[in-house]
């Protein structure tokens, strides 16, 4: 059983590329996500036990929520309802050509920045657990889900359950502590939930922003990757962290918003060495080229499950095979409107199989 630990939000969104000053009043696009659901919804979709562990209030937004959830195979029986609280929501204008996307968040007060460790039965939440998913997100809403998703790593370690966390620095959140910027209070919250951590999860920049820890030679905002950094930055990583195994990071080349080139390295502490994937017919580093995204948001979860859904698979567990399973999920996940990856392990197997021609399957 994986379990997935942090907040659902109702997100609103223009249809296509338009932008909220063009379409309100009127209608838009109404969805679910966050980054620990979209990595459940994931691996319910391609029937891997999974339990989703969220706050949610009484109301019949929060029912909504989990008939999806449990529609998609998701074991919601231990969701924390409570009576404090609400429903947390985005707003995303999706970017398109050298506008980028923008997102607004209207998150205070919601039932998980309002829920303490003294509020969740950790024991019956990883009740036949092998795996732990949480993210540096939940931790940056409230001071109370930071305690939260601390004691819940510290039980899931007591227990001998593997734990994976993806950075996923959010520089609009972790403003808890007056006086404190959100870069400095990450740094000094996300180190101490890594200490309990074997898999960790990052983007080009979360090494840098939650640990300060530098890639050389790579500028995100650019687009310019030095893939080969992240060797450095991973071995880093697991010199600070000894409990740390396994380093993944995602490498992303932003042309522009709706053309990037896509990859990711996968550091292997016990093997000593980092594999890379995509990899070409000569064995070397070369991302996939993805020259129309359709929505981007969601792609760094459609990596983390399917880092997970591979490691913790026999076809796929060995660090080559996984980091090339992962990277081929979050590249379908581009193709996709919403957070969600409704994407088939097989469709993944076929593009790590060389088949990227979007021919119609007949």
């Amino acid at each position: 059983m994986i379990v997935t630990f942090g907040e659902i939000m109702i997100r609103f969104a223009p249809k296509e590329f338009y932008r909220f000053r063009q379409v309100l009043p009127g209608s838009v696009d109404v969805t679910f996500g966050g980054g620990e659901a979209n990595v459940a919804a994931f691996l319910g979709i391609n029937n891997i036990p999974v339990r989703y562990i969220t706050a949610l209030p009484k109301n019949v937004l929060a029912e909504s929520i989990i008939t999806q959830l449990r529609g998609l195979s998701v074991d919601t029986n231990c969701i924390l309802r409570s009576d404090k609280g609400r429903v947390g929501l985005y707003f995303l204008e999706t970017g398109a050509n050298q506008r980028g996307s923008s997102v607004v968040y209207d998150r205070d007060y919601s039932s998980i920045s309002m829920a303490g460790p003294e509020d969740y039965d950790f024991d019956k939440a990883l009740d036949g657990a092998t795996w732990l998913h949480v993210t540096g997100i939940t931790p940056s809403l409230s001071e109370a889900a930071y305690k939260a998703q601390l004691a819940f790593v510290k039980k899931a370690k007591e227990k001998g359950v593997t734990v994976s966390c993806d950075l996923n620095f959010r520089k609009k959140l972790w403003k808890w502590r007056a006086g404190t910027a959100p870069k400095d209070l990450a740094r000094e919250c996300m180190p101490k939930i890594l200490e309990y951590v074997d898999v960790v999860i990052g983007n080009e920049e979360d090494a840098e922003d939650v640990l300060n820890i530098h890639a050389e030679g790579t500028s995100v905002e650019s687009g310019q990757i030095n893939s080969a950094a992240y060797v450095s930055v991973a071995t880093q990583i697991c010199e600070r962290f000894p409990n740390v195994s396994k380093v993944a990071i995602t490498l992303r080349e932003s042309i522009s918003a709706t053309h990037n080139n896509w990859g990711a390295m996968l550091y292997d502490k016990a093997a000593g060495k980092a594999f890379f994937a995509p990899l070409s017919f000569e064995g070397k580093y070369e991302p996939y080229e993805i020259r129309w995204i359709v929505d981007r948001v969601g792609g760094g979860d459609s990596f983390a499950g399917g880092l997970i859904y591979a490691l913790t698979s026999k076809d796929y567990a060995d660090s080559q095979s996984a980091i090339s399973f992962a990277v081929a999920a979050s590249c379908l996940k581009h193709s996709l409107k919403g957070d969600f990856n409704f994407t088939s392990a097989a469709e993944i197997a076929a593009l790590m199989g060389g088949n990227a021609s979007g021919r119609v399957q007949r």
